[in-house]
């Protein structure tokens, strides 16, 4: 049995470990690492985007040589109006953040093709063969067990499509709702990357984790042909199954844990870039203060972030207990009348005592008794999620 050994071993190199290894390598390049990850590259085949105001100066830094598009606003389409938002958004991809590793690390430090069979806080045994022995080591590897926590899924479906001609889109969009609401809240999801390629999303907030990805490709094609694209061809597919937490709190192993494996994602948008990159950030420091209890340290940072989340769990159970499933798009739909600064605070995960009344202010687009059963928890729960992996750890980040 062959033994690698280093400072630092990251078990998975999805985004949330490959963002960890980068602000290592930029703020601690006096340490080894190494980074394990079961596939041949790192990040898997995905998108990731995010709100230019979801991060700090900082972490758009480290996160700045994965983005691969970028635009100045964004759009989102309900039946009642549509609306342009002047916040700029980015996308990343797992192409830039395997490419951005492997620039960073020398190849000794990248394990690929290979599964974590056993972990603990100081060493990690590799399906290979390979023995991983560390001062540290961090699981990175996404959730695993959900039975501890309540709520329904994000389940899409996503082609990045070549078309004969010019679709005609300025800017992403974001969420449209104005498509048929099929099992849940549905919307499509849209990122321009050229004139005539688009990546489509099929998305819904639904009660079920199931995917058909026969139906959904279905109902994209149909999408495509309502706006009047013709499809040439498609460039790549990606789909994936996220909770969408109204409650409880995520199993933590006994050892340093980060991205969505210890809780550190946005309980109703499903987001984990901010927090990711927020984590790495912070981790790096956490290094440098005290590297021989790093697992008490970053469980209680993971808690204080699960813990600044309870708004939004709040709301995520009111879209799951609250409203019927063919009418969730209501509560959407009236929150994006509100101030544009709300918004982003929103999914920064940053909202002020204020903006929490303004978003609970009013009639609610749902039945009264059912809103103040969810908001005093006497009325109806959202259901415990199922025990079952993510189908991906980390996505295209869209809310």
């Amino acid at each position: 049995m062959s033994v690698v050994r280093s400072d630092i071993a990251i078990l998975g190199g999805g985004l949330a470990g490959g963002l960890v290894a980068l602000a290592l390598a930029r703020l601690r390049p006096d340490l080894s690492i190494t980074v394990t990850e079961q596939g041949s590259t790192f990040g898997g085949n995905h998108f990731w985007s995010f709100f230019a105001t979801d991060l700090a100066a900082d972490g758009m830094e480290l996160v700045a040589p994965l983005i691969e598009a970028s635009w100045t606003s964004y759009e989102v389409r309900f039946p009642s109006y549509r609306r342009v938002l002047e916040t700029a958004y980015h996308t990343t991809t797992s192409r830039r953040l395997d490419a951005a590793l492997r620039a960073a690390l020398p190849a000794s430090a990248l394990l690929t093709g290979a599964r974590v069979l056993t972990a603990s806080t100081m060493t990690a045994e590799l399906s290979d063969g390979r023995r991983i022995a560390a001062d540290i080591v961090i699981d990175t590897r996404g959730i695993e067990y959900f039975n501890s926590m309540s709520g329904g899924w994000q389940v899409f479906l996503g082609q990045h499509l070549k078309l004969s001609k010019p679709h005609g889109l300025q800017r992403p969009v974001v969420m449209d709702a104005t498509v048929p609401q099929i099992g849940g809240y549905r919307f499509v999801y849209c990122l321009p990357f050229s004139a005539d390629e688009v990546l489509v999303e099929d998305t819904y907030y639904s009660n079920s984790p199931d995917l058909d990805t026969g139906a959904l490709s279905a109902r994209i094609a149909d999408y495509a042909k309502a706006q009047g694209w013709q499809i040439l061809g498609m460039l790549g597919e990606e789909s994936g199954v996220l909770p969408v937490v109204a409650g409880g709190k995520p199993y933590r192993p006994q050892m340093a844990c980060g991205g969505t494996r210890a809780g550190l994602f946005h309980p109703l948008t499903s987001y984990s870039l901010p927090e990711a990159v927020r984590f790495a950030m912070a981790f790096a420091e956490m290094v440098g203060n005290n590297r021989h209890d790093l697992a008490s340290i970053s469980g209680k940072y993971s808690s204080s972030v699960w813990n600044n989340y309870g708004f939004y769990r709040t709301l995520t159970a009111m879209l799951f207990a609250a409203a019927e499933p063919d009418e969730r798009y209501k509560i959407l739909e009236r929150f994006y009348h509100l101030d544009r600064g709300l918004i982003e605070r929103f999914y920064a995960g940053t909202c002020t005592i204020t903006d929490k009344a303004r978003i609970l202010m009013g009639k609610p687009p749902v039945p009264i008794s059912r809103a103040i059963g969810v908001l005093t928890g006497l009325g109806k729960r959202p259901a415990p999620l199922a025990d079952r992996r993510t189908q991906t750890h980390d996505t295209r980040e869209k809310p």
